[in-house]
């Protein structure tokens, strides 16, 4: 028997009948295990409706009872993160502890929207004139879109959710068709906690879902993680209707290694950035750009790991896990053909893996290239799964310009014992995100995510201050208080005095 799985709107599951639904796969068995349904243009109207009404009354509600609303929401998120994992792992395919961190580093935003009354605080100048007073609010926007990626069914939506509703704004997500439960769990732990009814709304579907949200005149801001030809769609189509965008792309993120770094270190490194979560993460290190003479050690010391790496079933204890679907498993294994066919060595071949779990899931093993070099797909393309391509340079200079020329610019990492080395990458380096010593590079909360180039469009990054920002819209006040003196008519420019 499979779930059905609908829309939450207005504080409730949605009691229509959809004339379309997609299905949803568990991909460690390959078996359907539920159907979503599918929104059209009437769900969205309603949707829009219960978020309007929404709108009205949460924005004009206390700073103080909205960060009781978000107090309540982070126990009832940290009570239940285990449920929420376990969604993900049955429809995303990940492990079960990659699913609960993933859980816990979207709630390190609710804990930080927790803070709102602060993070709203305006500036205040008396006095900025005779008598006259200047000082700045920011207010909420209205109803803001969310349309989140399947990689991160639950941490990617939390990066923007929680500012935008304690900042007092409506919301609209749209999640993934292919693993739509978690959000739906987290609606509800949002009306548990008190939050009004239509603040939070929940509507599954594919690109015509997408489509009205880009283009209807109530939704006032969209933000997306996704791949760079869909974000650079989604920017095009709300910036041409008048709507703020933060439009998240893809990624090739680099790995440089010195020679005078712990090559234990890095390898295992290059091993947990590279396969964590199937390598269907937009900060996985996916490009090893090793400077010589120390890419054979490196190269042997990550086979040695791989080697022990145990892929299967998520709920069993298994190192990695299946990809979401067979059609994106099929598009990943074209890729390790076409690094074979332009000649790239490949070290261990993840096709065909031996895995713990059933023969219908959606498998593919870590693979690992060698001596790959920048005219292959393998190199210039995101592949978005298990496959680490290791590129050997000669010296940092030639690193840091092949890092520098790619269209990517999301998250890149270097390892070595050399901090003036370190400090020069972080200064040259043409990349949003940068770990020294640490390959995947994502901010903590109160910092902001987002990439350069063609990882990002738009000009505001997700969470932290930026992201309080892109969800409230300032106004600047000029303030005096008339007393018998200001009397009498000027028609003279006024003038600060």
């Amino acid at each position: 028997m499979t779930n059905h799985i609908t829309h939450f709107i207005g504080g409730k599951l949605w009691q229509g009948k959809s004339a379309r639904q997609g299905d949803v796969y568990n991909p460690a068995t390959g078996q359907v295990t539920g159907k979503v349904d599918f929104a059209d243009s009437a769900l969205l109207e309603e949707a829009i409706a219960a978020a309007k009404a929404g709108f009205a009354e949460w924005s004009t509600t206390s700073l103080a009872k909205r960060t009781q609303v978000l107090f309540a929401f982070r126990e009832i998120l940290n009570a239940r993160k285990e449920e929420v994992a376990a969604l993900i792992t049955a429809e995303h395919g990940k492990v079960l502890s990659d699913a609960l961190g993933e859980v816990t580093r979207g709630q390190e935003v609710v804990e930080f929207a927790c803070g709102i009354p602060h993070l709203l605080k305006g500036g205040y100048s008396e006095g900025a004139s005779t008598n006259i007073d200047v000082y700045s609010i920011r207010q909420p926007l209205g109803i803001v879109g969310i349309i989140s990626p399947f990689n991160f069914p639950a941490m990617v939506p939390m990066w923007f959710f929680p500012i935008a509703i304690a900042a007092g704004n409506a919301v609209i997500i749209k999640p993934s068709e292919k693993d739509p439960s978690a959000i739906n769990l987290v609606a509800s732990m949002w009306r548990e906690a008190g939050l009004p009814d239509g603040v939070f709304n929940v509507v599954h579907g594919d690109k015509v879902a997408v489509d009205i949200l880009l283009e209807h005149p109530e939704v006032k801001a969209i933000s997306f993680v996704g791949s760079t030809p869909i974000a650079r769609y989604i920017y095009e189509t709300a910036t041409k209707n008048g709507k703020r965008v933060q439009a998240l792309g893809g990624a090739k993120n680099h790995m440089l290694v010195l020679p005078d770094a712990d090559l234990e270190l890095a390898a295992d490194a290059a091993v947990n950035a590279g396969f964590g979560s199937a390598g269907e993460r937009c900060m996985a290190i996916s490009a090893l750009v090793v400077v010589e003479p120390v890419a054979n050690a490196l190269v042997a010391r990550i086979k040695q790991r791989m080697e022990r790496l145990n892929t299967g079933d998520g709920t069993q204890g298994a190192d990695m896990g299946p990809l979401v679907t067979s059609v994106h498993r099929d598009k990943v294994s074209s890729y390790v053909d076409a690094g074979v066919a332009s000649g790239a060595t490949l070290v261990v071949d993840g096709r065909n893996p031996k895995v713990s779990g059933e023969a219908g899931g959606f498998w593919l093993g870590p693979t690992l290239f060698d001596n790959v070099t920048p005219a292959m797909s393998i190199y210039t393309d995101e592949i978005f799964g298990p496959v680490l391509s290791v590129i050997r340079v000669d010296t940092y200079e030639e690193g840091l310009a092949l890092i520098n020329a790619h269209q990517y610019g999301n998250g890149t990492a270097i390892f070595t014992n050399d901090g003036g080395a370190a400090r020069k990458f972080q200064n040259e380096v043409q990349v949003g995100m940068i770990g020294i010593n640490v390959p995947i590079p994502v901010p903590t909360a109160y910092y902001s995510f987002g990439g350069w180039k063609n990882s990002l469009f738009g000009d505001t990054h997700a969470h932290g201050s930026e992201g309080v920002h892109f969800f409230t819209r300032g106004k600047v006040v000029t303030s005096r208080w008339l007393d018998p003196s200001h009397g009498g008519i000027n028609l003279g420019f006024p003038q600060n005095s």
